[in-house]
């Protein structure tokens, strides 16, 4: 079946990425100027966490348009799976450069505590962050909200199980961002007002610590997608139906389903046919099955049949 067009997601998962790649890059230099003046880890660790973020806008920018490319001789099924691919690389990405720097700033600033320049500095960028940071993390949960509508979920259960790992990327980013930057904020105050050095260090550690949790949540959930992963019971559960009630379909023995890209699924299912039907009309029976899958499962882009006969109903007729 040739690719159909791209659908309109992925123009709306684009412009997410680059607002939240243009927010990142201004506030990560926000962060680091205003860092070096105040001498605050936090906000030091802050300005990495931004600037990973930003590189990995970039891997989820390269994760769409390379997804897009057409099938071929060497991929039969397309390129699908770079989305998750380099998805999986963003995350990898957050772990390394910016959990990896926070934590270790932070242990630093606790060992070595340092005096702090001005704390009207540290708010003001700390403000503007959030601004930004609030502006991108709402259009990716707008896209997300409206895609668990169309879908008749519950947004959470949107957010765990959809297939496009770029909307929640860039969600699950914006999220740790804002926290991060309210314990950027509370590390550097309660560092003013006691006078102890290792609240900011601490802060910089909570924010590393905070990074290896989304880091390990999405790298968990691409890592599932490139291995190959089925469709959610639900999905399946309705092309069950739409093989069963097919014309010429006697059972179904067995159904195996696996996501090749967000807008793409495989379909392979063992079919107990007609045992009174002609070959012609095995035929038009196993071409009915595979239409109607495709017409009313659009992600479905390949369907493979294996007549067989249902061990049950072999048992029944003997």
């Amino acid at each position: 079946m040739p690719p159909a067009d791209e659908p309109a997601s992925d123009d709306e998962s684009t412009g997410t990425v680059l607002l939240a790649g243009s927010a990142n890059l201004a506030i990560a230099v926000a962060k680091l100027v205003g860092g070096l003046i105040s001498g605050s880890t936090a906000m030091l660790a802050e300005a990495a966490h931004s600037f990973a973020d930003t590189l990995n806008q970039v891997f989820l920018l390269a994760a769409l348009k390379r997804s897009r490319k057409p099938a071929d001789v060497q991929h039969p099924f397309g390129y699908g799976m770079e989305r998750y691919f380099w998805s999986l690389i963003a995350a990898v990405g957050i772990f390394v450069l910016g959990a990896g720097y926070s934590i270790f700033e932070g242990i630093h600033a606790v060992l070595k505590p340092e005096e702090l320049g001005s704390l009207t500095v540290s708010y003001v960028v700390l403000g503007f962050s959030f601004l930004f940071e609030g502006t991108s993390w709402l259009k990716a949960v707008r896209q997300l909200s409206r895609e668990a509508d169309e879908k008749g979920r519950s947004f959470f259960e949107h957010l765990r199980i959809t297939p496009d790992p770029t909307a929640k990327t860039v969600a699950f980013e914006d999220t740790a961002a804002l926290i991060g930057i309210v314990l950027a904020a509370g590390g550097i105050t309660l560092h003013h007002l006691t006078g102890q050095g290792f609240w900011d260090g601490l802060a910089s550690i909570a924010i590393g610590l905070l990074l290896v949790v989304v880091a390990y949540s999405l790298g968990q959930q691409n890592k599932r997608a490139l291995i190959g992963e089925a469709l959610p019971e639900a999905d399946q559960e309705a092309i069950r139906r739409t093989i069963i009630e097919s014309p010429g379909i006697d059972s179904l023995v067995e159904l195996l389903t696996m996501r090749m890209s967000p807008e793409q699924v495989i379909v392979a299912a063992r079919v107990d046919l007609d045992d009174d039907a002609t070959v012609d009309e095995l035929e038009q029976s196993a071409e009915e099955v595979e239409r109607r899958v495709r017409e009313e499962h659009p992600e479905v882009r390949h369907v493979f049949l294996d007549p067989t006969d249902d061990p049950d109903e072999a048992g029944r007729k003997a």
